[in-house]
């Protein structure tokens, strides 16, 4: 007989009246230390309960204290609770901190993990029912990616309009709303021509022939044999007397119906939410799952977790603020009992660029403690972003100054795969002997050049004393390589010879300080239809076929990746040449060192849920950025009222100090754009705000009305703009907006220069103060600092220790 068996066979002694008062007699300490809603939502043991959570209110203490408090009341045996979370992560804090509450390791607690943890366990025991052994495997993405590659093929599709990972990406949604292939509504099957459903009902059949399973086939597998097999949906009923769901407002339907069918018989069930914290939707999620609690479950006892233990008031009421502005949510308003703090400040910048400096300023100012508080550590200091390509400005300004950062979420901007692809690609055009950069993109995108057309090419060039690129040639020539990969391999190196061209004549014509030093004569005639260094990078990247290549990608991943590039190609408008820019990154990427200390942290706002800092900074609330466009395209109102949630997510990150800002200009696609303030500035209670002047040329504003007086006539400001430098500045980017002249400067490196300076002069950084020279290469200087250790910077930004006016 099983442990469960026998729990059946005792499910009535555990009713008898002497042993029920007996566990009831005993001391429950753990409950002093709630306070009445949160204890009332532990109380509430028996029947329905949605734990309405706002942020920072305690939800998971609630809930670890109510299953210990059905374990000592004797309500509950620990296999007979069943608690879902949706990570690893969350269900090890809750296991520790049950484990703490009890005194003793949560081991016994079998039926608390993820969704997809306990539903393997669940499959395995009954696999048989939907076709599979119990010693089935789960497929990993490139597996699932490499089956359906075999389906596509073998149906005659055309892969370039119905790429791989889209029609993988519709049936994992498919599979997310509990649609078995036969399920899926004639309109979704409409939208794809049938094929995503033909195709869908061949990939689960070979699934069953390989006895596997990919991941969201264990939710469905499961939802499929309670709907089919009332018996054993009533075992589990039994079994799990008390279920407990964290992050319900996550859930997508597949969960939602799962939990729906184990808890129909006992009704046990308690979900712990915030409506006002579902920004998931992209991957699935439903709003509606918790937003409807009341009436899937009538009579359900709503407690709301109102009181803040994170934030300031101020805090609190400018993210109340914001989110009241949403139609669909259950409503409640935090309130804290911290003291009142700072007003949630707001700032207007005229760009981007602008913005990272204030930003890495402050971020200073705080670390020092001169801003007028006490001395902040960075790691209590935290910058959120709607998209990942803001993250460049604040990483490259952040490497620049010598401010140490971390990207939580994610790799560095400048380590980033499409960024290091983007950057090897520039790299050949620049240099092309430079074997490392031709390797890597060589086959990227796919050009049928495998293992063994690669290895024949290190051959030919190691053979003759020659790179890669140049084997490549020889190999060409000889007809050593045959068919699709020879003609794409050669499409490639005539790309990169014109590129080189191009890259080169601009090299040559890079402007030095003095300008009347450059011999117009002695330059070579430019190649034909020159085009800019930054139009340059955009047809390398479209004409290798690169970033089609991520336009086909339909993985949720792609559109970030080409954000990401135009940030990239957009950057290269504050150099004269592709060199300039390679080197700028290689300096303050080596500048960069991978200490232990304190470091800011940057991240997206989605992956900064759960978190929470004494300071945050919220950049770019700008519409179009935030709320994104993308979202409110593709999903309308329900899209917006997500952006809202996010909103509210990012507001409530910050403990004492919430720092909103937003750009007058911003590069958009390439090109310089006006941007207006975020809708949801206008929706933050003015008397919870401070508006702040930035640095520059115009003060700050408060909302879109303010902002509109901020954007001036450029031709008005001419007398402004009236130094050589700025001039010249203007004339090679004419299409890039106005900046504050003390501001602009010059990144290109001459690695041929004479320097004016010698090995053991001492000399001074405005950023990492005095040092000696230990080493020169044309203009760029190895430094050792008194106090920021070595560094490599262009000596232009240094002047001798002697000179310094102070």
């Amino acid at each position: 007989m099983s442990s469960h068996d026998e729990f059946d066979a005792f499910e009535g002694a555990a009713a008898a009246s002497l042993s029920s008062r007996a566990m009831a007699a005993r001391p429950t300490p753990y409950l002093d230390e709630l306070n009445p809603a949160q204890r009332a939502a532990v109380e509430a043991l028996d029947g329905p309960v949605l734990m309405l959570a706002g942020a920072g209110t305690g939800k998971t203490k609630a809930l670890t204290t109510r299953i210990v408090h059905l374990l000592m009341t004797g309500r509950a045996r620990p296999n007979e609770i069943l608690a879902v979370t949706f990570t690893n992560k969350a269900a090890r804090e809750m296991k520790e901190r049950v484990g703490r509450m009890l005194g003793q390791p949560a081991e016994g607690m079998p039926w608390m993990g993820t969704f997809h943890s306990i539903c393997v366990k669940l499959l395995r025991r009954h696999a048989e029912l939907v076709g599979l052994k119990s010693n089935f495997t789960i497929l990993d993405t490139d597996d699932q990616i490499r089956l359906l590659k075999q389906l596509i093929a073998a149906n005659n599709i055309d892969d370039k309009r119905w790429p791989t990972r889209m029609i993988a990406g519709i049936i994992d949604s498919w599979k997310n709303r509990a649609w078995t292939p036969e399920q899926v509504p004639a309109s979704e099957a409409a939208a794809y021509n049938n094929r995503g459903t033909e195709i869908y009902d061949q990939y689960q059949r070979r699934l069953k022939e390989l006895n596997a399973t990919d991941f969201g086939d264990l939710l469905l597998h499961m939802v499929t044999i309670f709907q089919a097999h009332e018996d054993v949906l009533a075992q589990y009923q039994r079994w799990f007397r008390y279920i407990l769901v964290d992050e319900y407002q996550d859930t997508n339907t597949a969960q939602y119906l799962w939990l729906r069918l184990l808890a129909a018989a006992h009704k046990n069930i308690c979900c712990v939410g915030d409506d006002d914290q579902s920004i998931y939707g992209w991957r699935g999620a439903e709003v509606g799952n918790i937003l409807r609690f009341e009436k899937d479950f009538p009579g359900a006892k709503v407690v709301r977790l109102e009181q803040n233990y994170r934030s300031t008031p101020h805090i609190l009421a400018a993210a109340a603020g914001v989110i009241r502005g949403n139609q669909g949510r259950l409503g409640k308003e935090l309130w804290t009992e911290a003291e009142e703090g700072e007003k949630v400040r707001l700032i207007g910048h005229w760009d981007g660029d602008e913005e990272a400096r204030w930003v890495g300023e402050e971020i200073e100012a705080m670390q020092r403690g001169t801003r007028g508080g006490p001395a902040m550590s960075l790691d209590e200091m935290a910058i959120l972003v709607r998209a990942s390509h803001q993250m460049r400005a604040f990483e490259d300004r952040f490497l620049t100054i010598g401010l140490p950062y971390r990207v939580i979420g994610g790799p560095r901007f400048y380590e980033r795969m499409e960024i290091r692809d983007a950057m090897a690609y520039f790299r050949v055009v620049v240099s092309p002997d430079d074997d490392l950069a031709f390797e890597r993109i060589v086959n990227t995108p796919k050009r049928g050049l495998g293992d063994k057309a690669q290895q024949k090419m290190q051959v030919f060039a190691r053979a003759n004393g020659v790179s890669l690129l140049d084997g490549a040639r020889l190999m060409l020539q000889d007809r050593a390589l045959t068919g699709k990969g020879a003609a794409q391999l050669s499409a490639l190196v005539d790309q990169i010879d014109r590129w080189h061209a191009v890259a080169r004549f601009h090299g040559l014509n890079q402007p030095t300080v003095d300008d009347d030093a450059v011999v117009l004569d002695e330059l070579p005639a430019p190649p034909k239809n020159l085009v800019t260094h930054v139009e340059l990078a955009e047809q390398i990247l479209d004409e290798s076929g690169y970033t089609e290549m991520w336009q086909n990608d339909k993985t949720p991943e792609a559109p970030g990746r080409l954000e990401n590039l135009k940030e990239l190609v957009s950057h290269l408008e504050a150099f004269d040449n592709l060199q300039g820019f390679l080197e700028h990154v290689s300096l303050v990427m080596d500048n960069e060192s991978e200490t232990e200390g304190a470091k800011v942290s940057i991240m997206t706002l989605h992956a900064a849920k759960g978190l929470e800092f004494p300071a945050v900074f919220l950049p770019g609330w700008e519409d179009g950025l935030f709320p994104s466009q993308r979202s409110m395209d593709e999903s309308g109102l329900k899209g917006l009222e997500e952006e809202r949630r996010l909103a509210y997510v990012g507001i409530t990150r910050a403990e004492e100090l919430c720092t909103i800002s937003f750009a007058g200009n911003r590069r958009v696609f390439g090109q310089w754009q006006s941007a207006l303030p975020s809708r949801f500035i206008d929706e933050l209670p003015e008397d919870h705000v401070d508006v702040l002047t930035p640095p520059g040329l115009y003060g700050g504003g408060f909302g879109a009305a303010g902002m509109q007086s901020q954007i001036h006539d450029r031709a008005s400001r001419a007398d402004v703009y009236n130094s050589p430098g700025w001039k010249r500045m203007q004339e090679r980017q004419t299409n890039r907006p106005m900046a504050q002249p003390q501001e602009v400067r010059t990144q290109v490196i001459d690695a041929t220069a004479i320097s004016a300076y010698t090995v053991g002069e001492r000399v001074f950084h405005q950023k990492f103060g005095y040092g000696a020279i230990t080493g020169i290469e044309g203009d760029k200087l190895d430094i050792a600092f008194d106090k920021a250790g070595q560094k490599k910077v262009v000596a232009k930004f240094v002047m001798g220790a002697d000179d310094v006016p102070f």
